[in-house]
């Protein structure tokens, strides 16, 4: 048997709690393809999302993991699958325009007695495509197919208390990636050479706990890079008077725990303390709304209300579920800090309380991965909560 790192009642758990929500649907089965919910209901851990696979769940018997055949192996080595459950395909179907790899997984449906069943499919995700829909359509002419994306997300949105650890050890790793950050940043130093020290800060790990790979790689824009979102990193050198937000996760079995900081060379203007006062209130203000039974939009509704008050506004989300994730999304793809989300806190929730700014010259992000409390919330990171100044 692999070194799972659940119980195996937890993943019997997990099955009941998803098959549950199968068949509110009225499904006979689900082919799962997102890597993190075929980790959560398997184990499976490889980096073979670059081809089609998946994990096939109906309502009895074990789930049936399905891929490349020289990915089964590994599946072997991190699932706790029956090796009649682990199914892979001809590499002549690899990325060969003649012949598609859904033709292969409508065979195995149809074997597992499954031809003419009601199957749901992860159609909104990043790792199915409208040719493997279409291939099913015409493989299997009897099945009736249904939209499930977010099926399995959702089951995973409270999280036992393993996984919390396992968050916990994340954001061991990440509050040391940004003390990294401290450290080593000072003008004239290259953005890549420092990042290469984030990198073996979060891989090194913490307190004999290894870092995994962060499902997305650092963000670290400068001055006026960093009045957009999304940029990652290139050879320029550090520079007096800009700013800088590390937006960078520490992971653990896979387990993403996001925190952003914001690092300012020299003497900030008086524009960036403002932001800084006003992102801290309104965080303030969002953390007394997360508490169980309140709603997602409560937490921001009151961080926006606040940050309108000082004179700042934010249009997009404030924040998201985070869990278990793989490229190219840390998020869980659920639940939002937004104004008409109704989702329901409840304990053992995790998110991203991810108010970031990004005002005309560079950018401020000051974020807090929580866990929803039986009492009210926990920020996982001790990160001093701050815009950092050096030099």
């Amino acid at each position: 048997m692999p070194d799972l790192p659940f119980s195996p009642a937890e993943y019997s758990d997990r099955l009941t709690k998803t098959r549950a929500e199968m068949a509110a649907r009225g499904l006979d089965a689900v082919f799962v393809t997102d890597p993190s919910n075929m980790a959560w209901l398997t184990g499976y851990d490889g980096w073979s999302f670059y081809v089609h696979q998946g994990v096939l769940l109906a309502l009895g018997g074990e789930p049936v993991w399905w891929g490349r055949a020289m990915d089964a192996v590994g599946a072997g080595l991190t699932t706790w699958l029956a090796k009649d459950n682990i199914c892979g395909y001809d590499d002549a179907y690899v990325q060969n325009p003649a012949k598609h790899p859904m033709e292969d997984l409508s065979a195995l449906i149809a074997e597992r007695g499954l031809s003419a069943a009601r199957i749901g499919l992860e159609m909104d995700n990043y790792y199915f495509t409208a040719s493997a829909f279409l291939s099913l359509q015409q493989n299997l002419p009897s099945a009736r197919f249904q939209d499930a994306t977010g099926l399995v997300n959702w089951q995973r949105a409270v999280k036992s208390a393993t996984e919390i650890e396992y968050m916990r050890r994340g954001a061991r790793i990440v509050e040391r990636m940004h003390q990294v950050v401290l450290e080593k940043a000072e003008p004239g130093l290259r953005k890549n050479e420092l990042i290469a020290d984030i990198y073996h800060a979060s891989v090194s790990g913490v307190d004999g706990y290894w870092g995994d790979y962060p499902a997305i790689v650092p963000m670290a824009p400068s001055g006026m890079d960093a009045t957009a979102p999304h940029l990652t990193w290139d050879d320029t050198p550090l520079k007096t008077g800009e700013s800088t937000f590390f937006e960078i996760a520490g992971s653990y079995r896979r387990y993403q725990c996001p925190q952003s900081r914001t690092l300012f060379l020299g003497k900030p203007p008086q524009k960036y303390l403002d932001a800084e006062k006003a992102v801290l209130e309104a965080v303030e203000a969002g953390l007394e709304q997360a508490r169980p039974g309140n709603l997602c939009e409560d937490i921001a509704n009151a961080f926006n209300a606040t940050l309108n008050r000082l004179g700042f506004q934010k249009d997009s989300r404030c924040g998201y579920a985070i869990g278990i994730s793989y490229p190219p999304d840390w998020g869980e793809r659920t639940m939002s800090f937004r104004r008409g989300d109704k989702s329901v806190l409840k304990p053992g929730m995790t998110f991203h309380f991810m108010p970031a700014l990004w005002l005309d010259d560079g950018g401020l992000e000051i974020t807090e991965p929580i866990v929803i409390t039986e009492t009210g919330v926990e920020c996982l990171c001790r990160t001093p909560r701050k815009l950092f100044v050096k030099g």
